[in-house]
Protein backbone atom coordinates (compact mmCIF):
# COMPACT_ATOMS: atom_id res chain seq x y z
CA UNK A 1 0.00 0.00 0.00
CA UNK A 2 1.24 3.81 -0.99
CA UNK A 3 1.37 6.02 1.55
CA UNK A 4 1.07 9.66 1.03
CA UNK A 5 3.98 11.12 3.35
CA UNK A 6 4.18 14.13 0.92
CA UNK A 7 0.33 15.43 1.60
CA UNK A 8 0.73 14.53 5.12
CA UNK A 9 4.22 16.26 5.84
CA UNK A 10 1.57 19.35 3.88
CA UNK A 11 -1.12 18.73 6.17
CA UNK A 12 1.86 19.06 9.42
CA UNK A 13 3.19 21.82 8.51
CA UNK A 14 -0.36 23.72 8.56
CA UNK A 15 -1.31 22.20 11.51
CA UNK A 16 1.81 23.35 13.41
CA UNK A 17 1.59 26.88 11.91
CA UNK A 18 -1.94 27.66 11.86
CA UNK A 19 -4.32 25.53 14.48
CA UNK A 20 -5.40 26.95 17.08
CA UNK A 21 -5.13 24.25 20.18
CA UNK A 22 -8.55 22.61 21.08
CA UNK A 23 -9.65 22.58 24.95
CA UNK A 24 -10.37 18.84 25.65
CA UNK A 25 -10.30 16.28 28.98
CA UNK A 26 -9.30 13.07 29.83
CA UNK A 27 -11.94 10.37 28.91
CA UNK A 28 -13.00 12.40 25.39
CA UNK A 29 -13.35 10.67 21.96
CA UNK A 30 -11.92 13.12 19.21
CA UNK A 31 -10.79 13.17 15.57
CA UNK A 32 -7.15 13.83 15.80
CA UNK A 33 -4.53 14.40 12.74
CA UNK A 34 -2.66 11.41 13.03
CA UNK A 35 -0.76 11.80 10.00
CA UNK A 36 0.82 9.05 7.33
CA UNK A 37 2.73 6.74 9.75
CA UNK A 38 5.01 4.00 9.14
CA UNK A 39 4.57 -0.21 9.14
CA UNK A 40 1.86 -0.85 11.60
CA UNK A 41 1.32 2.15 12.89
CA UNK A 42 -2.18 3.28 13.18
CA UNK A 43 -3.15 6.26 9.84
CA UNK A 44 -5.35 8.85 9.68
CA UNK A 45 -7.56 8.53 6.90
CA UNK A 46 -8.80 10.82 4.01
CA UNK A 47 -7.01 14.47 3.15
CA UNK A 48 -6.88 15.64 6.77
CA UNK A 49 -5.74 11.89 8.06
CA UNK A 50 -7.84 11.86 10.59
CA UNK A 51 -8.52 9.04 13.23
CA UNK A 52 -10.70 8.24 15.98
CA UNK A 53 -8.33 8.97 19.54
CA UNK A 54 -9.03 8.42 23.39
CA UNK A 55 -7.43 11.29 25.23
CA UNK A 56 -5.32 9.14 28.27
CA UNK A 57 -3.96 11.69 30.01
CA UNK A 58 -4.30 15.55 29.91
CA UNK A 59 -0.19 16.74 30.90
CA UNK A 60 -1.39 20.45 29.99
CA UNK A 61 -3.47 22.94 27.66
CA UNK A 62 -0.90 21.77 24.91
CA UNK A 63 0.14 18.24 25.27
CA UNK A 64 -1.59 14.45 26.05
CA UNK A 65 -1.22 10.99 25.55
CA UNK A 66 -3.32 9.75 23.42
CA UNK A 67 -4.44 6.07 22.00
CA UNK A 68 -5.97 5.34 18.06
CA UNK A 69 -9.29 3.57 17.99
CA UNK A 70 -10.58 1.27 14.76
CA UNK A 71 -13.83 -0.21 14.16
CA UNK A 72 -12.14 -3.64 13.23
CA UNK A 73 -12.66 -6.28 15.81
CA UNK A 74 -9.25 -7.04 17.32
CA UNK A 75 -8.40 -8.94 20.58
CA UNK A 76 -5.58 -9.53 23.02
CA UNK A 77 -4.25 -7.73 25.80
CA UNK A 78 -3.04 -4.54 23.72
CA UNK A 79 -6.97 -3.95 22.48
CA UNK A 80 -9.35 -2.84 24.35
CA UNK A 81 -13.19 -2.79 23.53
CA UNK A 82 -15.80 0.19 24.18
CA UNK A 83 -18.76 1.97 23.80
CA UNK A 84 -19.34 5.65 23.57
CA UNK A 85 -22.11 5.34 21.16
CA UNK A 86 -25.23 3.42 21.44
CA UNK A 87 -24.73 0.32 19.64
CA UNK A 88 -21.34 1.06 18.40
CA UNK A 89 -18.20 -0.85 19.41
CA UNK A 90 -14.56 0.74 18.99
CA UNK A 91 -11.27 -0.59 19.69
CA UNK A 92 -8.51 1.10 21.43
CA UNK A 93 -5.40 -0.24 20.27
CA UNK A 94 -3.27 0.55 23.10
CA UNK A 95 0.03 -1.06 22.43
CA UNK A 96 0.13 2.67 19.85
CA UNK A 97 -0.41 4.89 23.16
CA UNK A 98 1.30 8.32 21.76
CA UNK A 99 2.28 11.94 23.30
CA UNK A 100 0.25 14.63 20.79
CA UNK A 101 0.01 18.01 20.45
CA UNK A 102 -3.73 19.50 21.02
CA UNK A 103 -3.05 21.01 17.95
CA UNK A 104 -3.51 17.59 16.07
CA UNK A 105 -7.37 17.33 18.06
CA UNK A 106 -10.13 18.85 15.30
CA UNK A 107 -13.21 17.67 16.86
CA UNK A 108 -14.83 15.98 19.77
CA UNK A 109 -17.64 12.42 19.10
CA UNK A 110 -17.89 11.68 22.04
CA UNK A 111 -16.92 10.37 25.88
CA UNK A 112 -16.37 7.19 27.08
CA UNK A 113 -17.87 5.58 30.14
CA UNK A 114 -15.82 6.13 32.78
CA UNK A 115 -16.11 2.77 33.94
CA UNK A 116 -14.46 1.53 30.71
CA UNK A 117 -12.05 4.36 30.79
CA UNK A 118 -10.58 3.20 34.37
CA UNK A 119 -10.63 -0.54 33.12
CA UNK A 120 -8.69 0.89 29.85
CA UNK A 121 -6.07 2.87 32.03
CA UNK A 122 -5.52 -0.24 34.40
CA UNK A 123 -4.78 -2.20 31.06
CA UNK A 124 -2.69 0.35 29.71
CA UNK A 125 -0.54 0.69 33.04
CA UNK A 126 -0.85 -3.19 33.16
CA UNK A 127 1.94 -3.68 30.47
CA UNK A 128 4.35 -0.25 30.94
CA UNK A 129 6.62 -2.20 32.71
Amino acid sequence: MNKNFKDWFTEKNDLHKNKVRAFFHEREVWFASVGANIGFEQDGKHERFLRPVVIVKKFNNEVCWSVPTTKKDKKGKYYFKFEYKEGEFTIAVLSQLRLIDSKRLDYKIGVMKETDFIEMKKRLTSFMI
